[in-house]
């Protein structure tokens, strides 16, 4: 038995020094940043009110978050600059490349501040070290570019390596917030891989309140369920944005007077008839089901 167990024990305790994603993984309980965070947050929050100009920074008219693939114009500027001034000839090319890094730089960091401060706590906080990293090195790249300009093209170059190694540190936490900690991925039950085909008993019709949202299960899912009137309306429960529940959230009309739920844990919006983003930080539409009453006055349910 001591032998078996002490085999267990190796197999479990990884040897030699830590790996870089177990120590990205402590940041996530670095809970010395809460001060900040919470500070930070609540200043974005007071600054940055529902709206079209908050949906647009998250992306709700794309149908995906906009900050990721914005990011690919600054880290590709910049990555591009340092090849090139490792190139005899390319000073003003490079230099042409720093510049348009720092522009679109801009549009980046407004849709990441947007993002983050709709996260959980533990994602914020890797998040804050991404963004530390991040205007670190759009900090030495304005350095670079003031000294190219000035014709000290050496510190430039400098500069630039330096703001090089910064920007590789703020990607790699930020890839660890996008496929470590799901930030920005659909937390939607994928209904397509978790109910079959046809239509499917769900309750008894009588047993809804109207106008009050419940919770009941079609096998492994959670669902939303609002009966309004004679019309019944049913939702994947778990909010795409960060897996909310849904059955929680306050019930409103939207300007067109369309019935929707606002997720309790950060406000998204969506359109109970079919799933739709109203407002963001969601993105992604909620999975929604086709709804009919038997004669006998059972609720059934089918994937649109």
């Amino acid at each position: 038995m001591n032998r078996r167990t002490n085999i267990f024990r190796r197999m479990s305790r990884p040897e030699g020094p830590a790996r870089l994603a177990d120590v990205t993984d402590r940041l996530e309980q670095a809970q010395g940043l809460d001060g900040v965070i919470r500070g930070l947050s609540l200043a974005v929050r007071r600054v940055l009110r529902p709206g079209p100009v908050k949906d647009a920074l998250h992306g709700v008219p794309a149908g995906h978050p906009a900050h990721p693939p914005l990011t690919d114009m600054p880290m590709g500027f910049w990555m591009s600059a340092a090849v090139l001034d490792l190139m005899p000839g390319a000073r003003r090319a490079a230099g042409t490349l720093v510049a348009a890094g720092l522009a679109s730089a801009v549009p980046t960091v407004l849709t990441g501040v947007a993002d983050w401060a709709s996260l959980h706590r533990e994602q914020q906080r890797v998040g804050l070290v991404h963004a530390a990293g991040m205007a670190t090195a759009s900090t030495l790249y304005s350095a670079s570019l003031v000294a190219r300009y000035q014709g000290r093209d050496g510190a430039g170059r400098a500069f630039g390596y330096a703001g090089l190694s910064a920007l590789l540190v703020g990607g790699y936490l930020g890839g660890h917030l996008a496929f470590r900690q799901a930030a920005g991925a659909s937390h939607a039950d994928q209904i397509g891989h978790l109910v079959t085909l046809g239509w499917h008993d769900l309750c008894a019709a009588d047993e809804l309140p109207d106008g009050w949202p419940v919770h009941r299960r079609l096998g492994y899912i959670g669902l939303f369920v609002l009966r309004t009137g004679d019309e019944i309306h049913v939702l994947a429960d778990r909010c795409s944005h960060l897996a909310g529940p849904l059955h929680q959230g306050r019930i409103v009309t939207d300007d067109n007077a369309d019935v929707c739920v606002i997720c309790p844990w950060h406000g998204s919006t969506f359109r109970v008839q079919d799933g739709a983003v109203v407002h963001g930080p969601a993105t992604a539409r909620q999975p929604a089901f086709e709804t009919r009453v038997t004669e006998e006055g059972t609720v059934q349910v089918r994937p649109y």
